[in-house]
């Protein structure tokens, strides 16, 4: 009776719409209240990454509270080459970050209480949550455009300058 009913093209049809729907599933989403709630903006603050390429400026938002490192770079659609955002926790432990709400690919810089980059995730795709673990104590987390880790040289071991860490 089912063949029947829907016939040949029929059936066709109902396959490749099943397929296309549970495509569309397996795409993330944005949840519609994510960007509610969002902190203020606070003013840039400079930033230096020292790599064996050289140093290279970035003017970053610190979130250095509970709300702002829970929003981040939440909702944005846009984000310079010489932008980021740096998160300081109050101490240094192991992290890990996701990319819920999160629309603009990124590059995820773990950062010890040194100032001394522990471990790098390159190109965290938007949307996805699954967690992205430091490979050891964080202080700071260096967020950046994707990509731009790569771009400047950025590896395990170099430095980031910025009050947040000693010198």
């Amino acid at each position: 009776m089912f063949p029947e009913f829907f016939g040949r093209r029929g059936l066709l049809a109902l396959g490749v719409a099943l397929a296309l729907a549970g495509q569309a599933a397996a795409i993330p989403r944005m949840s519609p209240d994510a960007c509610k709630g969002q902190p203020e903006l606070k003013p840039l603050q400079p930033l230096q990454v020292v790599t064996d390429k050289g140093v290279h400026s970035f003017q970053v938002e610190v979130a250095d509270s509970a709300q702002e490192r829970e929003y981040g770079l939440m909702c944005r659609k846009s984000l310079a080459a010489d932008r980021g955002m740096l998160f300081v926790f109050p101490k240094a432990d192991y992290q890990a970050f996701w990319m819920r709400n999160t629309l603009i690919p990124l590059d995820i810089v773990y950062i010890g209480a040194d100032g001394k980059v522990v471990s790098i995730v390159r190109n965290a795709r938007p949307l996805d949550e699954s967690p992205l673990p430091s490979s050891g104590p964080a202080l700071g987390v260096l967020e950046l455009p994707a990509g731009r880790a790569g771009q400047i040289g950025l590896l395990p071991g170099d430095r980031i300058i910025h009050r947040a860490f000693p010198k």
